[in-house]
C-alpha cells in the first residue's frame, strides 16, 4: 500500500513540474523571445509564439485529466462495469457509448487517452471511437459555452448536438462495417488489481506514463496548428464567404488548423459573421473531431495508419452531418 502511494505520489510531481515546465518554457520563450533574436522575432514569429502558447497552455488542463481518468479506469474500473453497461451487440453499444460522452465534460485532449483506456479494459473500439468523438463535442461544458456565444439561436446548440452525435455514431457504425484490427495497435488488456496498493501503483504508473507521451504529441499538434494559422492568409476568408458550399469547406478546414478546444470554438464560430449558420456549425462540429493536435494525439496512442484514416473518415462524415442539420434545422 506504501509503495502505492509513493508511486502515485511521484507520478502527481511529475504532472504537476511537467505541466509547469512546458507552461514556463513556452511562456518565457515568448516574453524573451525579443531580446535574444531581434532579427528574427518579427510581427509573424510574434504571431506564432502567441497561438502556440495559447494552444499548449489550453490543452494542457484538459490532456491532464483525460490522464487522470484513464489511469483510474484502467486501476479502479473493474471490466464487468462496462459488459454490463454497454450492449453486447457492436452496432448497439455504438449509441450508447456516444451518448455516454455527454457525461465527461473534458476536450479532445481528453478524450483520446481516455478512449485508449476504454479499450484496453475490454470495451470494442468502435464504441470507444464513438466515445472519443462525441465527449468533446456534446458534454454540458460545451453545450452551455455554445448557448452563452448564440444568445438568441437556442436551435444552433441543437443543431450542434444532433450533428456531433449524428457524426460520432455514424463513425463508430462505419468502425463495425469497414474496421480493421491491424489499423489499431496491439495492446494488452489491463486489468484491475485486486488489492489496494496494486491499483494505487496502476495508477500512478499509468497516470506519469500517458501524460509524458500524450504531452509531447500535444506540444507538436500546437507548433503544427500555429504555423498553419500563420501561414493562411487572412485574406482567403473573403473569397469563400459569397459561396455557401466553399464557406462550408473553408471553415471545416480552418477547423483542423486552427485547433480552437472544443470548450472555446462556439466564440470563434459566432464572430464568423460573415459566414452562414451551416458553415459556422461546420467548424464547430469538424474541429472537436478532427485537428491538428488530435491527429497528433491519436498518432501518438493508436498509431499513424490509424490516425490519417480515422481522420479523414471523420472529417468527411462530420461535414455531411453539419450539412444536413444545417439544412434542416438552420
Amino acid at each position: 500500500m506504501a509503495d502505492g502511494a509513493r508511486m502515485v505520489a511521484r507520478a502527481l510531481v511529475t504532472l504537476v513540474f511537467g505541466g509547469v515546465a512546458l507552461i514556463t518554457i513556452v511562456t518565457v520563450a515568448s516574453v524573451l523571445g525579443p531580446m535574444l533574436a531581434l532579427d528574427l522575432y518579427t510581427p509573424a514569429v510574434a504571431a506564432w509564439w502567441t497561438v502556440f502558447t495559447a494552444i499548449a497552455v489550453q490543452g494542457m488542463p484538459f490532456l491532464l485529466l483525460g490522464t487522470v481518468v484513464s489511469a483510474a479506469i484502467g486501476a479502479f474500473v473493474p471490466e464487468r462495469v462496462f459488459t454490463r453497461i454497454l450492449p453486447r451487440n457492436q452496432a448497439l453499444a455504438v449509441p450508447v457509448a456516444g451518448a455516454a460522452g455527454a457525461v465527461l465534460p473534458g476536450c479532445e485532449c481528453a478524450s483520446v487517452p481516455v478512449a485508449d483506456s476504454l479499450m484496453r479494459r475490454g470495451v470494442a473500439p468502435a464504441a470507444a471511437l464513438a466515445f472519443l468523438l462525441s465527449a468533446p463535442a456534446i458534454n454540458p461544458v460545451v453545450l452551455v459555452a455554445t448557448s452563452i456565444a448564440f444568445p438568441n439561436q437556442p436551435v444552433m446548440v441543437l443543431a450542434r448536438l444532433l450533428a456531433s452525435l449524428g457524426a460520432a455514431v455514424v463513425m463508430g457504425w462505419l468502425w463495425v462495417r469497414f474496421g480493421r484490427e491491424e489499423w489499431l495497435p496491439r495492446r494488452t488488456k489491463s486489468r484491475t488489481p485486486s488489492d489496494g496498493g496494486g491499483r494505487l501503483h496502476v495508477f500512478g504508473t499509468g497516470l506519469r506514463h500517458d501524460f509524458l507521451h500524450a504531452g509531447g504529441f500535444l506540444v507538436v499538434g500546437a507548433a503544427a496548428a500555429a504555423t498553419f494559422n500563420i501561414v493562411l492568409p487572412r485574406s482567403v476568408l473573403d473569397v469563400f464567404t459569397d459561396s455557401a458550399w466553399l464557406a462550408v469547406l473553408l471553415l471545416a478546414v480552418l477547423a483542423v488548423v486552427l485547433c480552437v478546444c472544443s470548450e472555446a470554438d462556439a466564440f470563434v464560430a459566432a464572430s464568423l459573421t460573415g459566414f452562414s449558420p451551416t458553415a459556422r456549425l461546420a467548424f464547430m462540429v469538424v474541429g472537436p473531431m478532427v485537428d491538428l493536435k488530435l491527429i497528433a494525439l491519436q498518432t501518438g496512442t493508436f498509431g499513424r495508419a490509424f490516425a490519417w484514416r480515422f481522420s479523414a473518415a471523420t472529417w468527411v462524415v462530420a461535414v455531411a452531418a453539419s450539412v444536413l442539420v444545417g439544412w434542416w434545422l438552420l
